[in-house]
């Protein structure tokens, strides 16, 4: 009988485990009330941060518009005047895209880029793959497919796009900060930063053409799916939509920047790193792994095979990262074993990268960058050097270290002092967070507000690491700071913004006068609130009175110069002179040059050097070799360069040419050679005998004197 007893009482139990799991079914619609409220809450807030994106982007762009008005006073000038405002290699971009207009198809005009013999004397060029013209054959088939030719002139097509890219990279730097702090005060105070210290967050006033300013709006959208998809709290759909975003932003940001896949390795490192300190995101770091393969083998067929994304160091750190999962054991979490299979992990994926680098730079064909590498030989003090193409590059402002005005700059506007507490912030608690892992302490599956965590959002781990990448390459070259400015922007907004890491510091500081819970929900309103009403006192007239003055660009030597060119100078004629002028002239006149300003080429820097003796103590018969090697017809000699004062002595490129050439002393040990001849764009001018003989000056005004290289030489003096 207590047998069956027992028995009759399990079927009980059951019964009651069943009515127990259905009135907890029963029981979970009850709260179905409150989500609509919620879901209306939600809807709002989203529509409201979404509406502050998007005018956030648009009154931007209409700024940058405004702006480049008021500054060149655009719509007042002719084609000429206004494509002379195109400098260096921004006229050779726009002259591509003008090419591509002109062409009779898409197709003809691809083809003639791909197989270009009217730019460069003596040299046939994919223009396409070289230059990296992507944006410009977008932007043709743009401007031709929807009908604007009938509508807008085509500069301002051209313009307007790049424009509007510089939107959307607002609009995505907007939704980044909005992303980690939960509110799109975040957004705004970003945007708010950019702007104010767009000297240094953006180089869109200098040259509009810039592959950067194609290429980053893009890149900080890949960002902004990146720091969605990396959040733990996400759905399945709201994941598939950050997967595929970031999938197209990465290969377009890889098509348009040849320059792209060094910016995603260094992003590869966050992701190796973060993975390594986050074990619940491994899954998804290695999906984006995935798009980085993805994204560099169809880039490396669409680009004609383009060799440098197979050599790139992206590729080999993705492959080791893959190699290295295969080979990973499946040990148990938090013991000794796992600790060491941890750092023979890290040691493995190092070496590994390498190897495989050198491996594949041994068996694929390559243009090895190597002024490059003898470029950061010298920078860094390894070697010593008189070439002239790498002191040039060394003298060039954005690549030297930053100036104390870039710090000052951002101190004036309250960006670096936040950061630097943001970023502090969240790095000791990334830190703090890391020893809990290697301690075995456990962890929460869902972080509160309450617990002050802020380093264990892994999107924050990876912000941190990146922006600290980014900072330390800033730090040693200028240049890099339009790839790190952004973002400070974004992570210092999100920072004063965040409850979460207010709530980070009272739990460290162990505040208990005031409820930290509350104070720091005051102070993520409070802070970004006083920061935005100083700006607004301090920045918005100013912006203001940049709109309010009008500029005016009077360059009348160089009109009057292309004016000459195009009346006056043959067809077949093939100019010599400056890299810089070279682009003009190539854009407003079409005619052929001996150079470009294109330094990612060793050939084009090879000529650029030898053109560039125009300005050096050489005779003029060697002068004569030079140009005539290149089948040049006429030399412009530019007086800015040859009288060039300078404010650093010894980066002139007369002096950069003197070293070259040893006629100056470059080191200890040097020997003083004395030329025998005096500068050759002084004594060209003199027209005495031997330079008449092989010169004879056509045409000159203030600023440019125009020699026709003689064929037949005369010798009478």
């Amino acid at each position: 009988p207590t047998v069956e007893l027992r028995q009759r009482k399990k079927p009980k139990s059951s019964e009651n485990k069943e009515s127990a799991k259905e009135e907890k079914i029963n029981d979970t619609p009850v709260p179905e009330r409150a989500p609509k409220h919620i879901l209306f809450q939600r809807f709002a807030k989203i529509f409201i941060g979404c509406l502050a994106a998007v005018t956030s982007g648009m009154m931007y762009a209409l700024y940058l518009s405004a702006y480049h008005e008021r500054k060149f006073w655009f719509s007042n000038r002719q084609e000429l005047e206004r494509e002379i405002t195109f400098q260096g290699d921004s006229a050779i971009y726009y002259s591509y895209y003008k090419d591509m207009l002109k062409a009779p198809s898409f197709e003809r005009g691809v083809y003639e880029l791909m197989h270009n013999n009217k730019t460069v004397s003596l040299k046939t060029i994919n223009a396409v793959q070289q230059m990296s013209l992507y944006p410009e054959l977008m932007a043709s088939v743009l401007y031709q497919a929807t009908g604007s030719n009938e509508i807008i002139e085509p500069v301002y097509f051209y313009i307007g796009i790049v424009f509007g890219l510089q939107g959307i990279y607002v609009i995505a730097l907007f939704v980044t900060s909005w992303l980690m702090s939960g509110t799109w005060l975040a957004g705004m105070l970003t945007v708010a930063w950019f702007i104010i210290n767009r000297v240094d967050t953006t180089r869109i006033e200098h040259s509009i053409p810039l592959r950067e300013n194609w290429a980053l709006p893009y890149f900080a959208c890949q960002v902004a799916a990146l720091t969605g998809y990396l959040k733990s709290n996400l759905n399945s759909y709201g994941e598939r939509f950050c997967y595929l975003l970031m999938s197209a932003s990465t290969y377009t940001f890889m098509m348009v920047w040849e320059y792209s896949h060094y910016l995603l390795f260094l992003q590869a490192i966050s992701l190796f790193l973060l993975d390594s300190f986050s074990l619940e995101q491994s899954d998804k770091v290695h999906e984006v792994y995935k798009i980085y393969i993805f994204s560099l083998f169809l880039g490396y067929l669409l680009q004609f095979e383009n060799s440098a994304l197979l050599v790139s160091p992206l590729l080999s750190l993705v492959v080791a990262l893959m190699l290295a999962k295969c080979l990973q054991l499946n040990v148990k979490k938090g013991t000794f074993v796992a600790k060491i299979m941890k750092v023979i992990n890290f040691y493995l994926v190092c070496t590994l990268t390498v190897t495989l680098n050198i491996i594949m730079k041994m068996f694929v064909p390559h243009k090895e960058n190597g002024h490059m590498l003898k470029f950061l030989e010298v920078k860094f003090g390894l070697n010593m050097t008189k070439n002239f193409t790498m002191n040039w590059l060394l003298c060039q402002e954005s690549l030297q270290a930053p100036s104390q005005d870039f710090f000052l700059r951002l101190t004036q506007s309250s960006l670096l002092p936040f950061y630097i507490l943001v970023l502090t912030i969240c790095f000791l608690s990334m830190i703090q967070v890391i020893f809990r892992r290697i301690n075995d302490k456990s962890l929460k599956e869902t972080v509160t507000l309450e617990d002050g965590r802020i380093g264990e959002r892994p999107e924050i781990i990876y912000h941190v690491i990146h922006t600290i990448l980014l900072g330390s390459l800033a730090m040693i070259i200028e240049g890099l700071k339009y790839l790190w400015t952004p973002y400070v922007c974004m992570l210092a907004a999100f920072g004063v913004c965040s409850p979460e890491l207010w709530m980070t510091l009272f739990k460290w500081l162990r505040l208990r006068t005031v409820h930290p819970v509350l104070l720091a929900l005051i102070l993520s309103m409070a802070v970004p609130t006083i920061i935005g009403l100083s700006l607004w006192k301090e920045f918005f007239p100013r912006l203001m009175t940049e709109l309010m003055e009008l500029q005016e660009f009077y360059d009348p030597d160089t009109v009057e110069l292309m004016t000459w060119i195009k009346r006056q100078a043959p067809v077949a004629a093939v100019f010599a002179g400056s890299p810089q002028l070279m682009g003009v002239i190539k854009l407003c006149t079409g005619w052929m040059v001996t150079s470009l300003p294109f330094y990612s080429d060793d050939d084009l820097l090879k000529r650029n050097e030898n053109i560039y003796q125009i300005y050096s103590k050489r005779s003029a018969e060697d002068i004569y070799k030079i140009l005539t090697s290149y089948k040049a017809s006429y030399l412009i000699i530019e007086d800015a360069i040859c009288n060039e004062v300078g404010t650093t002595r010894g980066c002139r490129v007369k002096d950069l040419l003197d070293i070259a050439n040893g006629h100056v002393v470059c080191g200890e040990g040097d020997k003083l050679t004395y030329s025998k001849h005096g500068r050759f764009c002084h004594e060209v001018k003199i027209n005495y005998s031997p330079y008449v003989n092989y010169f004879t000056r056509v045409y000159w005004n203030r600023s440019y004197f125009v020699y026709k290289i003689n064929t037949v030489i005369s010798f009478q003096s």
